[in-house]
């Protein structure tokens, strides 16, 4: 197939590049605005009892379970209030509107007594990011008002994310750029990735943009999209190229060096392409919109970048022929013609000899050193994701703040009970039995949801933290209540709650499937039932070792004032599982890239202790420099103001230079030595389906 496609590139490369370019036009054209078409973050398991009951409040009542809206008000007198009010009733999809001057609530009133909120609640159908705008924009020139609550922070949030990633991409393209010059050895060579990841991620926005027409899709996923679609860009191009020159200092420029490359680098980067998805493809299990979403745009745009590599690269490669090294300086032209000609004996052969001569050692210090960076992840904290995420310039978290330190309590983010019974004997004995719950500050009396027979109690927690324990034991002790009639809870305490126990129930499927799939594609590349597992168990310390620094990082509140943030106290609860899958697909991707240089060794006729040291001196400086590029693009992130934004790219970094430097240089020869012939072990049914289906390195090779 790869041969075919080779000829296919040769022969008709320019009809693909200048077919390409028209559908990268469209692509922009139809996808360019995928950003204002999808839904905010969205950390919900339609199937948890918060989710159920926020929806049936919602068919009750025709509003949102929880204020969308919370304006604060600095003067509180009652014309100042009532105005605020009228403005915020008046516009068509605000569905109720409460003040002090309705309540009397004295918690409602600031502790300097000067301050007032009033609280909107949303109507259930209603679009919240035009009526943030909306209403962001009617109070915009108030003195003496701000306008904060989870409508306003969730669209906030969007136009944060699309503001950072504009800008990141502008830090690092010009940095991308320089470094693979370097990498590349040539001003052509070293823009075609940036061109093959722009190809991917416009080609990937637009299966974005037609995928939102039929499932509700994260506005997040557009960052795990542009970082991963760069980053692949850049690694499948480095393996095609760098392999490209190998076989063209063999035989010259022509056909016959594009199929080997093809045969070789091509079937490196489609099998890494593979794992890659199928990691994030683990993703998909679970039913939070934000985490199918970074499931979904990272399975298509790992398949894209792959399919651009093999087949808009390959084209252009096939077209510019020698000219691929033009635009570069003598010294670099120099270190071209060197790389294309890999010596069996470098400072990664010598480094990888090293290891081979005390592998057991080596292997129980890397393996230890790796386990102890680790050890700190053992007491992650979790936080949901809320105005504290946001810059502190924002509106929202200035409200959110306000809310937290200037008022008694807040009452804006309650635990909601809906009681299954009218306002009567039922609901009153259910709301008795709340109010002498542990941790429980405050409660409303029931009041009827509408025309149901339902009443609908207000729980305010003593701990003003939606996600503190305080609160998360209140929800837990309110269904543990054994009441009299069904009771549902909902609010952003049950919320987390929920979120926490769907994610510990998805997460042993989402672990299946990512090791099942793993351990399917590197069989099929390997040949090896022993070389899959090992890649787990590698993977596995990588990434506790970047868990464990990430704990230390963000969760400590270490460089805060390097790195621009200000810590949460805990991770974000859906980041240790985008960055697992993310960071494993990566490393194995890596992992492929070496094992197929070895496995092309050992079919060359260097011994099992011969052929790792040939690997790694053939793949050292590309995986490295593929790594450090790769951290260039997805450590763009750091920059972004959204804390676990942040998290998503310093993690990520840090896992694959980890991955890059400790497990390749150290733990990878160690082990292989230490296995010797057992690395390649299968049984023989297995041996003869792998023959059968003809997916040997020795043949691609040849």
């Amino acid at each position: 197939m790869l041969h075919r496609l080779a000829d296919i590139a040769q022969r008709r490369g320019k009809r693909i590049v200048i077919g390409a370019v028209v559908l990268a036009v469209v692509a922009g054209a139809l996808g360019g605005n995928v950003a204002s078409r999808l839904a905010p973050y969205g950390a919900d398991d339609p199937a948890s009892d918060s989710v159920k009951t926020a929806k049936s409040i919602e068919r009750a009542t025709g509003q949102e379970s929880e204020p969308g809206v919370v304006v604060v008000v600095s003067d509180r007198t009652k014309s100042k209030v009532d105005g605020v009010a009228r403005t915020l009733a008046s516009d068509r999809e605000v569905g109720r509107v409460l003040t002090w001057y309705q309540t009397h609530d004295p918690t409602m009133i600031s502790k300097d007594g000067g301050s007032t909120y009033v609280v909107a609640w949303l109507k259930k159908d209603a679009d919240d990011t035009k009526t943030a705008d909306r209403l962001t924009a009617a109070f915009k020139h108030q003195s003496g008002v701000k306008v904060g609550g989870q409508a306003i922070a969730q669209r906030e949030a969007n136009k944060t994310v699309q503001e950072d990633l504009a800008r990141a991409e502008l830090l690092a393209l010009p940095l991308l750029f320089l470094l693979s010059l370097w990498f590349f050895r040539s001003g052509v060579a070293a823009i075609l990735p940036p061109l093959m990841g722009g190809l991917s991620i416009v080609l990937t926005f637009l299966a974005l943009r037609i995928a939102s027409e039929f499932m509700s899709l994260s506005v997040f996923a557009i960052n795990l999209v542009t970082g991963l679609g760069l980053g692949l860009a850049i690694d499948y191009s480095l393996f095609m190229i760098s392999r490209y020159r190998e076989e063209t200092a063999k035989d010259g420029y022509g056909p016959e060096a594009l199929r080997r490359t093809l045969a070789t680098a091509g079937r490196t980067v489609l099998f890494s392409s593979l794992t890659v998805a199928a990691a994030l493809a683990s993703l998909l299990v679970f039913p939070q919109r934000f985490l199918y979403s970074m499931g979904v745009g990272g399975v298509v745009v790992a398949l894209v970048s792959a399919s651009v590599a093999l087949v808009v690269l390959s084209s252009t490669l096939a077209l510019l022929g020698p000219r691929v090294n033009a635009l570069s300086p003598k010294w670099l032209r120099r270190a071209a013609d060197t790389d294309a000609r890999p010596a069996e004996s470098g400072a990664w052969y010598r480094i990888s000899r090293f290891v081979m001569r005390r592998p057991a050692p080596i292997a129980v210090l890397s393996a230890a050193f790796l386990i102890v960076l680790g050890l700190p992840f053992w007491n992650i904290k979790f936080t949901s994701v809320d105005a504290t995420v946001l810059p502190t310039s924002t509106q929202a978290r200035q409200v959110d703040t306000v809310l937290k330190t200037q008022f008694p309590q807040n009452n804006t983010a309650p635990v909601v009970v809906e009681v299954h019974a009218p306002p009567g004997e039922q609901a009153n004995a259910v709301a008795t039995k709340i109010s002498r719950l542990p941790g429980v500050a405050a409660i409303s009396q029931p009041r009827r949801l509408g025309t149901e027979p339902l009443s609908l109690i207000d729980v305010v927690p003593s701990n003003s933290s939606t996600v503190s324990a305080s609160a998360q034991n209140v929800v837990h002790d309110i269904r543990a209540l054994g009441a009299p009639v069904d009771v549902g809870v909902t609010g952003a305490s049950a919320s987390f709650v929920d979120l926490k126990k769907s994610i510990a129930n998805h997460l042993p499927y989402a672990l299946a499937l990512l090791a099942l799939t793993t351990i399917v594609v590197l069989f099929l590349f390997t040949g090896s039932v022993i070389l899959p597992f090992k890649a787990l168990l590698m993977n596995a310390l990588s990434l506790s070792a970047a868990f464990g620094l990430l704990v230390l990082i963000f969760q400590d509140g270490r460089l805060e004032g390097f790195l621009g943030y200000t810590s949460q106290g805990a991770l974000e609860t859906t980041q240790p599982v985008v960055l697992f899958a993310v960071a494993f697909g990566l490393s194995t991707d890596y992992g492929v890239f070496l094992l197929s240089r070895i496995k092309e060794a050992k079919a060359a006729g260097a011994s099992d202790h011969e052929a790792v040291p040939i690997g790694l001196e053939r793949t050292g400086r590309i995986v490295t420099a593929a790594a450090l590029l790769f951290c260039v693009a997805i450590g763009a992130f750091v920059t972004s103001r959204i804390v676990f934004i942040k998290e998503l790219g310093v993690g990520t970094a840090l896992a694959v230079l980890i991955d890059a430097t400790i497990v390749r240089a150290l733990l990878v020869p160690s082990l292989m030595e230490l296995l010797g012939k057992w690395n390649w072990w299968a049984p023989g049914p297995l041996r003869r389906l792998h023959r059968r289906i003809g997916l040997d390195e020795a043949t691609a090779a040849a």
